[in-house]
Parts: structure tokens; sequence; C-alpha cells
């Protein structure tokens, strides 16, 4: 049997879909078992998964017409038995890449924007639970092939190999880091749609830092990300804070490797937030968003959520996964984030560093 995992949502979104992954392993370990992925990070997230035999990658959205109609075509001829949307991947274009490749039986959850047409995209469907995490959603589609969870427990899986940790060890060296309590931080967030708005504004983190370093002077303030926090990091670097650092992995597994070296991870609901309870890290702090919600907690971890005062647990009002954006204007998203006080996530990230 052949089973194809589709993934082309976000790279937090990839790793929900790693306990489904290893259960359909143990409950077909004969089966051919692939994944197939829009960013290069996710790529590499599933990098050394034993459970996989192949990890397909293809920005469609990005890609010419051309490219993209070969490289499905290529696909479709593989003739996969199972297709899987995994959640929380809302949009009809995910479903359409599923009706195109024909599989005998196509899944995914149901979602509020569905038309006629996902239902020829997609043959066999369960309905979102809004009440239990993304990683509980997936598993939830085991039926639908006939079998059940049969692992004793679920976590997010994620490899670093031992190159990847020497990486992080390398860095800790070289910056002579060692003795110091170490504080990991990510400013940024997905950029789909206007999902940018959820970030907590960066002259706060530029704050919180610098009354960081007044008040715990020795705490070494990490700051993680890729590409799409350059500029971020750049605003931080020229407020002169002797305290933090920038280190720049080659991939998301050495960002992994080094991630689990930190005492406590501060960030808002975002792809590094469950890269940081895959590497269990026990101090995770997260700023609430208007995106927040059950099924994008970080799983089978503990965790301290800073309440938003205007989001006042109207969350689903704001965001639901119907392929939309975030509910409000810019300035009313930028306004919500912003009435998280420095002083409230200082007291927070002080006491948790010990």
């Amino acid at each position: 049997m052949k089973i194809l995992v589709i993934s082309f949502a976000g790279i937090g979104d990839t790793l929900f879909a790693t306990p489904l992954i290893h259960e359909l392993r143990a409950n077909f370990p004969d089966s051919t078992l692939d994944a197939l992925v829009r960013w290069p990070a996710a790529h590499g997230l599933l990098q050394n998964n034993p459970h996989l035999n192949k990890v397909w990658q293809k920005d469609l959205a990005a890609d010419s017409k051309i490219s993209s109609f070969l490289f499905l075509w290529k696909l479709r001829r593989l003739r996969y038995d199972f297709t899987i949307v995994t959640f929380p991947q809302s949009r009809s274009e995910y479903r359409r890449v599923a009706g195109f490749l024909k599989a005998r039986t196509r899944i995914s959850h149901d979602y509020g924007n569905f038309t006629a047409a996902d239902r020829k995209f997609v043959n066999q469907t369960l309905p979102v639970d809004y009440g239990r995490h993304a990683v509980q959603n997936n598993l939830a589609l085991l039926p639908l092939l006939g079998v059940k969870p049969v692992l004793p427990s679920h976590r997010y899986e994620l490899y670093p190999g031992e190159a990847d940790h020497a990486w992080a060890q390398g860095f800790i060296t070289q910056q002579q880091l060692q003795l110091r309590p170490l504080l990991g931080v990510h400013v940024g967030s997905g950029a789909t749609k206007n999902l940018a708005l959820r970030r907590w504004p960066l002259e706060n983190y530029v704050a919180l830092a610098r009354q960081l370093q007044e008040k715990k002077p020795e705490v070494a303030v990490l700051f993680f990300g890729g590409p799409g926090e350059k500029e971020a990091h750049e605003t931080i670097r020229a407020a002169g804070l002797k305290t933090a650092f920038f280190p720049k992995g080659e991939s998301l597994l050495q960002s992994a490797a080094l991630i689990r070296k930190c005492d406590v991870f501060l960030s808002v609901d975002t792809s590094l937030m469950h890269i940081a309870a895959a590497m269990g890290i026990k101090n995770q702090i997260v700023i609430e968003t208007p995106t927040w919600n059950k099924p994008i907690e970080p799983f089978a971890t503990s965790f301290t959520l800073i309440k938003n005062p205007v989001v006042a647990g109207r969350n689903l009002e704001y965001y639901r996964y119907d392929g939309g954006d975030i509910k409000g204007t810019p300035e009313e998203l930028i306004r919500c984030m912003a009435s998280v006080k420095v002083e409230e996530v200082l007291e927070v990230v002080t006491r948790k560093m010990g």
C-alpha cells in the first residue's frame, strides 16, 4: 500500500503531523509512506524521520504552472492508495492537490469553507474539533483508514543528528555561554495571509531584553529566526545589548539542537514554539495572540500563557481554520498585540529564569 501525507501549510503544522506519521508506520509497517510539503524548512523538519520513505518538497504557489503540473503528474503516476491532507490545512487548494493525485481514498478534515468541488477533491472527511489539539485531530483520521492508534503515547517527533548537536555545542563554546542561563526568543511568526500582524511589537522585545540585562545580566538572550527575521534582528543588534546573541544555524535541525539547550523559551504561537516543545523545553512562555486556540498549544508539555487583554477569550471570533485572514484591520491587530505590556512579560521571564 502507498500512503502520501500532504502538509503544505506552515512548518509547525508539519510538526503536528509527525505523531500521525508514526502511527501510520506502526499500523502499516510494510507500506510506502511518503510526505509532501511546501516549504524547504518543512522538508528539513522531516529530515531523518525514520518512519518516512520519501519527503517530496515543492512550492506550488511560487513555481510556474508548467513546473507544478509536471511535478504533480509525476506524483500521480506513483498511484498512491491514500492521500491525507493533515490538520489545519483549510484552504481549498490543498484539497485540490489531493484530488489531482487521484488516490482511491482522499482524506481531509471538513472545514467551514467546504464547497461542492471540495467534496469531489476528497472523499473521506472528519469534522474539525476546536476543543482538541491538532495532533489529536490528525490521529482521529486513522479510523478512516480502518485502523486506530496503537502507540502508548504521542509527541512531536524531530530528529536532530549528531552534527546538529555538535554545531549547537560549538556555538555555546565559541560564545562562552557554558555557565550562563539561556533565554531563547523568537520575534517572528508565519508571514502568509496577515499572520505577521500577530507579532508582539519589536520595540517591546528590545525593551524586554534591555530591562532583563539590567536585572539579570548573567542571562544570555538567544534570538532565533530565519531569513524572515533578518531585518528584525538587525534592529535588535542596533540597540547595543551586550547580552543578546544571534545564532545562525544552517538548518532547522541545528536551531532545534540549540533551542534544546535553552532554560526558557519565549514566543508567540509560532513554529519555533512547537520546536521548543519538541525539544523538551520545560519553561515555555507564550504571548497570547488572536490566533491562539486549543489546537495549536504546545503539545504534551507545560507552558505559561501570558494573556492578551484585548483577545479576552474571543479567539475563535478572530480566527478559524476557514482559509481566511485574522479578523480585524491591521491597526486593530497591532493595538491588540501592543496591549501585552513589557513589564508583565519581564515578570514572568524573570521568575522562570529562577
